[in-house]
């Protein structure tokens, strides 16, 4: 378990840099994942994915697989790579502050 500091807030990460306890989850954490994965701004377009995920986690306690997301925000797979560079699983996840998916997200 690590440590990770940003704008004054301190997080617990696993390994793979996932917030370790998602009930911490805040704009800090958004902000600090948003300079990791190299995104300029965020778009309307973050911020819904962002939701949707940790809405479906909140009701099933998975992320969902990449085409339960991609039907859940009406976006083309290609296009959330574009939002997310490093993908759904690592980096939508990741912002959300959901735990690292197991499976196939």
């Amino acid at each position: 378990m690590a440590e990770v500091e940003h704008k004054g807030k301190k997080f617990e990460i696993d390994e793979d840099g996932f917030l370790l306890d998602f009930n911490l989850f805040n704009e800090e954490w958004v902000d600090f994942v948003k300079e990791q994965e190299g995104i300029k701004e965020l778009t309307d377009e973050h911020h819904k994915t962002v939701e949707i995920l940790q809405d479906y986690y909140k009701k099933n306690g998975i992320a969902p697989m990449v085409r339960i997301l991609s039907k859940l925000t009406g976006f083309k797979l290609k296009h959330i790579y574009e939002l997310f560079p490093s993908g759904p699983g690592k980096g939508a996840c990741k912002m959300a502050g959901l735990p690292k998916p197991t499976g196939c997200v």
